[in-house]
């Protein structure tokens, strides 16, 4: 690469670098600006060996400036960008629209209503995320309604009421209150009664197959027009368990020629033998289908506004014809697609992560490997940058896609800052020293803050490097914190070179461990378990403590465990 080409990828790098740090409020990666670098300069690509280690050192300089010092730097060079930049801080000043006819609501409620069977899955904070968002800025109301009246197929597990209230908690919100719909049976049957008083509800006891037939073909089930009295009656033997599961169900009374067939006559009520797995609520047979529960539920607890899946767009439709009856007005509705997120082996599902469990291929709901809250937490993901990344995917009613490095970039920018530097070699390669280097290293604990001290790493008679940085015959490398070696092909030879030769860009920086004083190292990522050697100090840190391992990633350390006799140190990959 010639002097002029040079100069051109600094100043190219120094803006990109300017721009990362200057929209994020937090030092340039250099893995953020390659992508845009590149796509600006493709001329660049075929150096494209090169640029990495040139924008690495522009990169160094950027990050030495403060912020104020990086701003001014980058309005004498891009203008443009940095107003475009500002403009879309002030856009993004609210990623949610606003709630529809919000203005007309003197108090915002609504309601977060999960099936409790299981912990939460990464999908699942997006409603709280977005609901807790909307209550922020409405000075509103929200509760989370567990809705659990379906102890079969959707069975309810006792411990998810408390797993997914501790979700919650995570994600950084408190419900104003917490209800279970498995306690409010009594008060659906009253408004059954009420409804067929009105003669809009019948009770019927044809089979699935007959019953949908007829409501295929427009055509009204015989139960139809039977009397008040005889369905009223009926009614209460449901309640009274007189029924077994099939036989007999209460319907609301629609219009069985509408236009959309699963809006005609649907079910209200049905038996259920099961018994719920709450001992409070095990003794009732006659439960509630969800939209009339939670048809019920909206309007008794007062919600003003309803977020859900445009799968479920019926169910609105379904709950008017209630609402209808009673003479209630129906709250807001906003729907919205599906998220989906492919970063993971296991698919986001409750249900399939619980089977997973039981058959004893995951280790629980918060292995590393599982897409769930719970696992994030774990591995020392803030609850902050995940609601951050929810909230700005909108209430778009298409589906949207949600990569986790838009989660781990928002993390990166809360934890940067306060994480201390460690070494981690995974799989090292023994190599012995020689020349009489340093016999310590003293490596800043983090590169911006200087008053946090140094760390303490003895470099002994041989040191640990990855396979992948091991330099080939008579080149150089830079082990950080210790000095340039040269590689004789049997051993690292100290050269004594001084730092000049890493800022011309003629030698690597690599990161390396003592072979001997290092401690072991699990850490448990979400592809599955890598081994490896870290630098002493990581066998003395505390539980939860976070480290970022240079050119490995962030990691919470979990725990210090014996194994044969090996004190290990078992850490859970956070992100790069």
């Amino acid at each position: 690469m010639n002097d002029e080409l040079r100069e051109r990828v600094e100043r190219e790098a120094e803006k990109h670098a300017l721009l990362n740090a200057v929209k994020h409020e937090s030092d340039a990666d250099v893995g953020a600006i390659m992508g845009p670098l590149m796509g600006d300069n493709p001329e660049f690509r075929e150096h494209g060996d090169e640029i990495p280690g040139i924008a690495g050192g522009v990169i160094g300089r950027v990050n030495d400036l403060d912020y104020e010092e990086k701003r001014a730097r980058l309005e004498d060079l891009a203008p443009e960008e940095l107003a475009e930049i500002e403009a879309e801080d002030e856009a993004d000043e609210h990623d949610l629209p606003e709630l529809p006819n919000a203005d007309e609501y003197d108090d915002i409620r609504m309601r977060c209503a999960p099936n409790p069977n299981g912990p939460w899955h990464v999908g699942h904070a997006r409603m709280p995320a977005v609901i807790g968002t909307y209550r922020e800025r409405y000075d509103g109301w929200f509760c989370v309604r567990f809705d659990d009246t379906d102890p079969e197929t959707k069975r309810p597990d006792l411990e998810a009421y408390d797993a997914i209230l501790e979700d919650l908690d995570y994600l950084g919100f408190e419900p104003d209150e917490v209800y279970r719909a498995s306690d409010r049976l009594e008060t659906y049957y009253d408004h059954a009664r009420e409804l067929i008083e009105m003669g809009g509800a019948y009770t019927c006891s044809c089979s699935g197959e007959e019953f949908s037939e007829l409501k295929n073909a427009g055509e009204p089930c015989p139960h139809r027009d039977k009397d008040v009295e005889t369905v009223l009656e009926e009614f209460e033997d449901m309640i009274d368990g007189a029924y077994s599961s099939g036989k007999m169900v209460l319907r609301v009374k629609t219009d069985i020629e509408h236009k959309n067939p699963a809006l005609r006559d649907w079910v209200a009520f049905r038996m259920i033998d099961t018994p719920h797995p709450r001992e409070e609520a095990s003794e009732y047979r006659c439960w509630p289908m969800l939209d009339f529960q939670s048809g019920v539920d909206d309007h008794l607890l007062g919600m003003t506004h309803i977020i859900r899946g445009i799968d479920l767009q019926d169910s609105a439709k379904r709950q008017q014809f209630v609402y209808d009856y009673f003479g209630w007005e129906y709250p807001e509705v906003v729907h919205w697609g599906h998220v989906q997120l492919d970063d993971y082996d296991v698919k986001m599902s409750t249900s399939t992560i619980s089977e997973l469990i039981n058959q004893g291929d995951l280790d629980g709901w918060d292995d590393p490997r599982a897409p769930t809250l719970k696992s994030l937490r774990r591995r020392g993901i803030r609850g902050e940058a995940i609601v951050d990344s929810m909230v700005e995917l909108g209430t778009s009613t298409s589906d949207v896609d949600l990569a986790l490095s838009a989660i781990y970039s928002n993390n990166r920018e809360l934890i940067d800052d306060e994480t201390d530097r460690r070494f981690f070699v995974r799989e090292g390669t023994e190599l012995p020293l020689s020349g009489s280097p340093p016999a310590e290293a003293n490596p800043q604990l983090h590169p911006n803050h200087e008053e946090r001290g140094v760390r303490e790493i003895p470099s002994g008679d041989a040191v640990l490097l990855e396979p992948g940085d091991i330099p080939a015959a008579e080149d150089r490398i830079w082990l950080k914190g210790l000095g340039c070696f040269e590689y004789t092909g049997d051993s690292l030879a100290y050269t004594g070179d001084d730092i000049d030769v890493v800022r011309e860009g003629d030698v690597d920086v690599i990161h390396w461990v003592p072979a001997i004083e290092s401690v072991p190292v699990r850490l448990r990522t979400i592809d599955g378990d890598v081994t490896g050697r870290a630098e002493p100090g990581v066998g003395a840190l505390e539980a939860d403590e976070l480290v970022q391992f240079e050119r490995v990633g962030f990691a919470r350390i979990d725990r210090h465990e014996n194994d044969d006799g090996t004190k290990t140190t078992v850490a859970y990959y956070t992100h790069p």
